[in-house]
């Protein structure tokens, strides 16, 4: 078996190191950042990820499940913190074996770096920064960031899984017939901590994404396992309540007081972590081709990096490391026909999420305040529980591995759906299941 190069040793690079060396080939990461199992890496960029189906069944591919979910805590709803203090929890579904994961990106990382590792056929070089690659050799130009050296990657296959900004992908842009385009939003985000109750435990309910909707912008929180919760300002750059416009202490603790005044009560390092935290930006990025002949593919943010507001980032890049799997064991070393057939299989699947996930930022930080949304959901979970002919648009893309394009797809004819069957009446009592499946059949087709 010929060698693999991985440029990137995050977790789609480390997981799909793992998936290659169970299948007989030497693997090769190049990692820009020091080994984060034995250095202390910058905080403030963390958020904590959510861990569901499709990211679940690539991990149980690769051996992993069980190890990666004694990291996780179970989230089976929002709970949302209103203005007034009162808090409503919200269920992501009607059956409670549904539910996402809070796990530590950084955690989850070492534990895939260490797992490959061990395998005794990848080998890790770490401080090694990517400069960019020649598309007809396949060499990858490389720096080592400590001792200044460049040096050059042969021209053995590469799988590109250096993040949003990619070296790779900057280079293959200047290819013939390379279409990009990178969106930012308006919002940044800003990392924030509720430590944990002295004595330890949590200061909030443990299972539940913890969500302060706030019209324009909005504030979440999710469990770790030592009883803190990583918090995360979504916030706009610019206006009147801004980042931009927030630069002293007092104009902080005034905002906060009046828009988050149970959170204050319990983040005794606010001010700290608001003004040495950095400001992060939000970006979506999609492209194609994602890969060059039989050269080099992009995997995960290089090729589309989303907005983290349906938690399923980490999740479409795990998808990606089992559908290159599968493409790998089917086409039997023609690495042409791989990547071709992987890049195929995954393109429209990235598009439906990354608009999904700009979607979702307005119903989590405006919509879930609204009544008849929380009515339509109530409606939505009835449905579930009586028929299986509906399923919601958050069910398909967290619960199942329904392909996100198909989810997307469905979830606009579940508004037309839902707005027919709610059409005059006030509780889900009131459905008429009869009538409710016909409709169904109607729309649906």
């Amino acid at each position: 078996m010929k060698h693999i190069n991985i440029i990137g040793g995050g977790l789609a690079g480390s997981l799909m190191a793992v998936l290659l060396a169970q299948k007989g080939y030497q693997v090769r990461v190049y990692e820009r950042r020091p080994d984060m199992r034995k250095v202390q890496l910058d905080g403030g960029r963390s958020i904590n990820l959510a861990l569901s189906v499709r990211g679940i069944h690539a991990l149980e591919e690769a051996g992993l499940k069980e190890e990666v979910m004694e990291l996780a805590i179970p989230m089976p709803g929002r709970m949302i913190h209103h203005r007034d203090g009162s808090l409503e929890f919200q269920p992501y579904s009607n059956d409670p074996s549904n539910y996402i994961n809070s796990v530590s990106r950084a955690e989850l990382n070492k534990r895939l770096m260490t797992r490959s590792e061990n395998l005794a056929k990848v080998d890790y070089f770490f401080n090694c920064r990517c400069l960019g690659m020649d598309f007809e050799t396949g060499e990858a130009e490389m720096l080592n960031t400590e001792t200044g050296e460049k040096f050059k990657l042969d021209g053995e296959t590469t799988i590109a899984a250096d993040g949003a900004f990619s070296a790779v992908r900057y280079d293959m842009q200047k290819t013939e017939r390379f279409n990009f385009s990178q969106d930012f939003l308006t919002h940044g985000y800003k990392e924030l901590e509720i430590p944990s109750a002295k004595g330890g435990g949590f200061q909030m309910e443990k299972n539940a994404l913890h969500i302060w909707p706030r019209d324009e912008y909005m504030m979440i929180a999710l469990p770790n396992l030592d009883g803190s919760f990583t918090c995360t300002l979504f916030f706009p750059f610019d206006g009147e309540d801004s980042f931009n416009s927030m630069q002293t202490k007092d104009q902080v603790k005034a905002f906060f007081d009046k828009q988050f005044p149970d959170a204050v009560a319990m983040m005794p390092t606010l001010l700290d972590d608001y003004f040495e935290n950095p400001t992060g930006s939000l970006v979506t990025v999609r492209c194609f081709p994602w890969a060059y002949q039989d050269k080099v593919a992009l995997m995960g943010d290089a090729c589309h990096a989303v907005v983290p507001f349906f938690g399923q980032g980490m999740n479409a890049a795990f998808e990606d490391c089992s559908e290159l799997s599968k493409c790998i064991d089917e086409n039997k070393g023609d690495w042409a026909k791989i990547f071709d057939q992987y890049q195929h299989a995954r393109k429209a699947n990235s598009d439906a999420i990354a608009d999904m996930a700009i979607e979702n930022y307005t119903e989590m930080r405006d919509h879930v305040n609204d009544a008849e949304f929380v009515f339509q959901k109530q409606v939505e979970h009835h449905l579930e529980n009586h028929t299986d002919s509906y399923k919601s648009r958050y069910e398909m893309v967290s619960f199942s591995r329904i392909p996100y394009a198909e989810a997307y797809r469905r979830g606009k004819l579940n508004k037309e759906i839902l707005k027919k069957i709610t059409a005059g009446i006030e509780k889900v009592e009131e459905i008429d299941m009869a009538k409710a499946e016909k409709i169904i059949k109607e729309v649906m087709g």
